[in-house]
Formats: C-alpha cells, structure tokens, sequence
C-alpha cells in the first residue's frame, strides 16, 4: 500500500510577530500540514519561531529544516525538541542533519567547532539517542535531511522520516539509489519550483547551477503543467522513487495548493 501524501511550507522565520503567526494561520487554511522554517542565523531561532507557531496555529505540525547539528549541543537539541513534542500534544518533529556548508561560518560566528563530517555524523547520532531518552508518552519523529552513503544509512537507522537532500541537478536514476535501503520510513523531498515561471529567488534559493537543471523536462526540482499534470507528477515520484512527503517554499504555497487539495483532501 502506497503511503499518504504529505505536504509542508518552508517558511523563513522573520518580521514582526503578528505578521508570523498571520503566516502559520494561512498556511494551514491552504491544507498543509507542516510548517518548516530554516536554520539560518539572520533568521529569527528556529526552534523559539516555531512554539509560537504552534500556538496561533493549533493544528499545524511543526518542524525545523532542518537544524545544523553542530550549532548546538546534543542535549540541549533533545531538551528543547522534547519540550516543545510535550508543548504541542505531539505535533513536533526535530528535523535535524550535519549542516549546510555554509553553517560553518555560523559555527564559528557562535564559538562552536565545526568538526569533520564523521564528528557531525556523531552529534545528529547523539541528538537523537539524547532525545529517545527523554521520550515518554509522546515519542518524537525524528526529521533527517541527508544525500551522502553516510548520512543516509544513520538516517535509515536512526530516522522516521528521511528527506533527500538531492540537488536540482540531480537525475531521478540519482535519487532513486539515494531511496534505495530506505524501508518502513516516510521519504520527502524539496519542489524548488511549482509552475512553468522560475523566478531568481528560487534559483537562489535551490543553489548553484540550479537555474539550467530546473530547464530540464524531466527535472525533480520543478512541478510543472496543470494540476491533473501535477497531481500525476507527484503520483509517479511516489510510485517510483517511494517519494510522499514535499516541502515547497512559501513563495509557492498558494500555486501548489489544489494539488494539496486533490491529493490529501484538505
């Protein structure tokens, strides 16, 4: 049996704080189910961003996107993810994964050691086995975002949802090896682009070169055509590459919202 669909908004955590919750409140009129916000210092702190989220909007599940491991110790990430799974009667993921490469100069703007990648291995791990001690009533889904053999096998092991982190270059011949191994977890990925327009943010945000593979007619990084076109698009990801959860950029939320409609009926 194929899994349900799923969907989340990335939302960037910033502004004043009614117009932020206005934000989480409208995210769930369109029949999202998540709402995800980056871990970026000139953003407001993911974590503190989304307890208030929670509140203004009483059904919407919250996660970060994921946190940088080494911004933070291990057991004060597993600390602060049990608070709010307890705060928010469950509705919490700690999404959590090594770090950007950009993070690294996050990581020395706050003191901390960046570390080789095993060391960042070792401290999602340890995230993790921190926060599996704290759980009680309400255990914690766990949110890994990873692309390498190595951080996909701890996320196979450790994870209860595992979010591809493919570039837009990435063919699907790419992403479905990725998948491969991955069994009895829920598999997510990114739409950078939903439409047939590709503005420069979007470029920007999905990363270098991403602006000539989002041309590509067979591109994963963009949805394109009508929503039957979509709708179909999104049914072949999960039927090929086990694919059924999808996070869009808030900039796109309203155009992807009848595909949301359709597929989960929201």
């Amino acid at each position: 049996m194929s899994a349900a669909f799923r969907f989340g908004v990335v939302a960037a955590p910033q502004g004043p704080g009614p117009a932020w919750l206005d934000r989480a409140r409208r995210i769930t009129d369109l029949g999202y189910s998540t709402l995800l916000t980056p871990d970026n210092l000139h953003l407001h702190e993911p974590m503190l961003s989304l307890a208030a989220a929670a509140v203004a909007a009483p059904t919407l599940r919250i996660c970060p996107f994921v946190l940088a491991g080494p911004l933070r110790p291990a057991g004060v990430t597993a600390r602060e993810a049990h608070t709010l799974s307890a705060l928010t009667g469950g509705r919490f993921e700690l999404g959590i994964g090594t770090g950007r490469p950009d993070a690294r100069g996050e990581a020395e703007a706050l003191g901390l050691p960046w570390g080789t990648a095993a060391e960042r291995l070792d401290g999602v791990r340890a995230a993790i086995h921190a926060l599996r001690e704290l759980d009680g009533e309400v255990r914690t889904p766990v949110l890994m975002a990873a692309a390498g053999p190595k951080a996909l096998a701890l996320a196979a092991e450790e994870a209860d949802i595992v979010m591809l982190a493919a570039q837009p270059a990435t063919p699907r011949e790419e992403v479905a090896r990725m998948a491969r191994g991955i069994e009895h977890l829920e598999l997510g990925m990114n739409v950078f682009v939903v439409g047939d327009e590709i503005p420069d943010w979007a470029v920007r945000w999905a990363g270098p070169g991403a602006a000539e593979a989002m041309r590509s007619a067979d591109t994963l990084a963009v949805l394109r055509g009508s929503t039957d076109e979509m709708v179909a698009e999104l049914e072949r990801r999960r039927e090929t590459l086990g694919v059924s959860y999808f996070a869009v950029s808030e900039g796109f939320a309203e155009a992807l919202a009848p595909v949301v409609e359709r597929l989960t009926g929201r």
